[in-house]
């Protein structure tokens, strides 16, 4: 498996961790195949007018086929100023007698779009693979409120868990893509905040910096089956326009980073050797491993972006879902 990336940086062997899966089934080509001439072409429209009335909150409602694995127990939770969801899968220790670990999920979507419906399925299989109860949070977005509003309704998705019988200590945050910034970031501010430093951290083909040149500077930018170029760049000024209309107490988000991550907990960040972020995934790995952060990189070997929501379909999917549940089970 041929990988092209920057060498980690060289800390201790407990502390630096990288992992490259080879290997592309039959069933991920045919994935990669689907969604380079489905999703990217939308993306590509959508970027050259961004601006439009998309439906964006209708990719939430059309998800629906996407069930949760058979047996989920789910449970609507009302937070300050959103909607979430408890999930558990069978074999998963039910949310009684609150004992052991909580997963917090934060979906991906760009901060535009996606939800508790289009993740039911992905947040389900992790359930399964972590045997912990998951809360996934259907944070505010772009284009009506900054990343600000996101963060704290991740923060009150922590709290909430704390209230009903887990410590941060023993809640693990994860989330995908925009979700995997938000992960990061809302870890940082729980142990900034005082409210505890989370058990982990799992980010999955993270966005976590903001600043699209990095992104447009690597060979993937070209080679990504999921983001066009133009949409990096378009989603950045989106992100800076919602952040100066953010209103009183809306301070910028910094990317996570440029975060000081010296107190952030062990971290997992699976993502794809050819995808758009993979750059901001392996970035973010050395910038933990800097600051003496245990993390292991996973980099599976041209699986698209968000590649484990195929779990189920695709046997790559499978194995990574399985590689978070032995993550979050090893923290306990």
């Amino acid at each position: 498996m041929s990988v092209a990336h920057a060498e980690l940086l060289p800390l201790p062997a407990h502390r630096a961790t990288t992992r490259e899966f080879a290997g592309v089934s039959t069933q991920s080509r045919a994935l990669s195949f689907s969604v380079r001439r489905t999703v990217r072409p939308f993306i590509e429209a959508w970027s050259y007018a961004p601006t439009l009335p998309w439906p964006a909150s209708a990719i939430d409602h059309l998800a629906f086929p996407l069930v949760p694995v058979p047996g989920t127990h789910r449970r609507r939770v009302d937070l300050p100023t959103c909607r979430a969801e408890l999930l558990w899968a069978p074999g998963a220790a039910p949310p009684v007698g609150r004992h052991g670990t909580a997963v917090l999920y934060l979906h991906g979507g760009a901060f535009l779009c996606c939800g508790l419906t289009t993740h039911r399925h992905l947040v389900s299989r992790i359930s399964a693979a972590t045997g912990a109860p998951v809360l996934a949070v259907g944070y505010r977005m772009l284009p009506r409120h900054p990343i600000r509003r996101a963060v704290e309704d991740g923060l009150d998705g922590l709290r909430w868990l704390v209230a009903h019988g887990y410590p941060a200590e023993r809640v693990v945050i994860a989330g995908d893509s925009a979700g995997g910034f938000l992960t990061f970031a809302v870890a940082h501010e729980a142990v900034r905040l005082g409210i505890g430093r989370p058990a982990g951290t799992v980010a999955l083909s993270p966005l976590t910096d903001l600043d699209p040149q990095g992104k447009l500077d690597h060979p993937n930018s070209h080679r990504c089956a999921v983001f066009p170029r133009r949409a990096v760049a378009v989603l950045s000024t989106l992100v800076e326009r919602a952040e100066r209309l953010g209103g009183e107490g809306a301070e910028p988000v910094a990317s996570p980073v440029d975060l000081d991550l010296s107190e952030m907990p062990p971290a997992l960040i699976q993502t794809g050797s050819e995808e758009m972020t993979y750059v901001d995934a392996e970035l973010m790995a050395r910038r933990l491993q800097l600051a003496g952060v245990s993390a292991e990189l996973q980099v599976w070997e041209k699986q698209v972006h968000v590649f484990q929501a195929a779990a189920g379909v695709v046997p790559e999917s499978g194995r990574a879902i399985a590689e978070i549940g032995r993550f979050v089970r090893e923290l306990r």
